[in-house]
């Protein structure tokens, strides 16, 4: 049976594959474990993006939490790092989002922080999950005063909006912005955020009604966003995803910014400010080939993870290092916050281009972006880690990393939160790299069924 936990916590159309009675399973399960931890009654802080069945998981979630006597403080819809820093600030005992992250309305996604702000290990990850493949067996469900109770905390995000404030050393006036909320946690928190540090900002897709979440809309789908910023002669854009953990941008000329180019540029000035730990920056095999280029031109050290914002935490936290990321977006600023945020990612790149005085069309001359092409193949979800099993697509891989052997790469993953295989293809000429890439992800489809 494949793990419940992804590496982005336990994901899957809500109400049918996440259910109200698995978020309750969840929640007992997750508060007992914590009480095991500790000799205390654990205090467990719930938060959730905007998308419909988060009030119906949540309250689900919370149900279980309370029925083995641990108490929860609910925070409404709030951005996923908010979770991780209030969690923190608060001194709970953990944290969890209600969110399937830059997936469709009909997902969602149940994720676990600890109460420093990190994401649970896998170990206590297993331990929830065996708790409910037993049943329950067991689980103590105390009666009277000693079952849980619920705190809500209305003014959480207000919190959360004075702390990203005070991250940067410099005010936005005279700045023009426009700001995708991706109909996302983000609608209300970089608005207000951005506005208050003075910026003249123009808001699009922060209307959420609970079904329109990454509708067209966000990190996901930038080509709005980068119209917008022409025709409103802009000085930059900005895109959340649902749940604001990670940023993409967009130039004053319309043309996207992703997250290695963010990251180049950040880094570059955290370097030449002498804030850039070990003058060194974490990333995925997933980041480009120009990023690395980038950096032995610019004498900044490259830590290389597997793909997914856990690992690269996990390597910054091994190292020291204090920058990190994905090219998606998912930035980490750990002297900052213990996850990837998408506010305080934007807020650093503002930094860069008001106190540079340069246009972000011209900071991001500092890294050539090698052509890439991306494929996703659907696949049925306990099949996605087999596709190896396979002679043809064996065959068909390996002659391709022949083919760019020296002259680019080629990656397959399987999907850590999607029933999807992932093809990417790094070369020269970007017609030829597509078609491999779709051709790969069409045989891998059409293969393992």
């Amino acid at each position: 049976m494949a793990r419940m936990f992804g590496t982005d916590g336990v994901r899957g159309v809500a109400n049918t594959e996440l259910t109200p009675y698995l978020a309750m399973q969840l929640g007992a399960a997750g508060a007992t474990v914590l009480a095991n931890e500790r000799s205390y009654r654990p205090t467990i802080m719930v938060g959730c993006d905007t998308r419909i069945s988060g009030d119906m998981l949540a309250n689900a979630l919370m149900a279980g939490i309370c029925s083995v006597g641990a108490n929860a403080v609910y925070v409404g819809v709030v951005p996923t790092p908010a979770v991780a820093y209030l969690a923190n600030k608060y001194k709970v005992d953990a944290g969890v989002v209600i969110s399937a992250s830059h997936n469709p309305v009909e997902f969602n996604g149940i994720k676990f922080f600890n109460g420093d702000g990190y994401k649970l290990s896998d170990e206590l990850e297993d331990q929830i999950e065996e708790l409910i493949k037993s049943g329950l067996k067991d689980v103590a469900r105390p009666t009277g005063s000693r079952v849980g109770k619920i705190k809500y905390r209305t003014d959480a995000r207000e919190e959360y909006i004075n702390h990203s404030k005070k991250q940067i050393d410099t005010d936005l006036r005279g700045m023009k912005i426009v700001v995708d909320c991706a109909e996302g946690a983000s609608y209300y928190t970089s608005i207000e955020t951005l506005r208050d540090l003075g910026a003249d900002v123009i808001a699009i897709h922060n209307n959420p009604d609970g079904t329109n979440i990454n509708a067209n809309c966000g990190s996901t789908h930038m080509e709005e966003l980068c119209a917008r910023v022409v025709m409103e002669k802009a000085d930059i854009g900005l895109a959340f995803d649902g749940d604001a953990d990670r940023l993409l941008a967009s130039d004053e000329n319309g043309k996207m910014v992703n997250g290695d180019e963010i990251m180049a540029i950040v880094g570059n000035y955290m370097k030449s400010q002498g804030t850039l730990a070990g003058d060194t920056i974490v990333v995925t095999v997933m980041t480009n080939l120009g990023f690395k280029l980038m950096c032995e031109q610019q004498g900044i050290k490259i830590e290389q993870t597997k793909v997914g914002d856990r690992y690269v935490l996990e390597r910054m936290r091994e190292i020291g290092a204090n920058l990190g990321g994905e090219q998606s977006g998912h930035i980490i600023f750990l002297d900052q916050n213990t996850t990837g945020d998408g506010l305080l990612s934007a807020l650093h790149l503002l930094e860069v281009v008001k106190k540079t005085g340069k246009k972000l069309s011209e900071l991001k001359k500092i890294m050539e972006v090698l052509p890439q092409s991306l494929r996703n193949a659907s696949v049925p979800s306990h099949k996605k880690e087999a596709y190896m099993e396979y002679p043809e697509i064996v065959e068909a891989i390996q002659a391709l990393e022949a083919k760019y052997n020296g002259e680019g790469r080629v990656l397959i993953r399987p999907s850590g939160t999607e029933p999807l295989v992932r093809v990417m293809i790094e070369g020269r000429d970007q017609a030829e790299i597509d078609k491999d890439a779709r051709d790969l992800a069409d045989l891998i489809e059409q293969t393992v069924l």
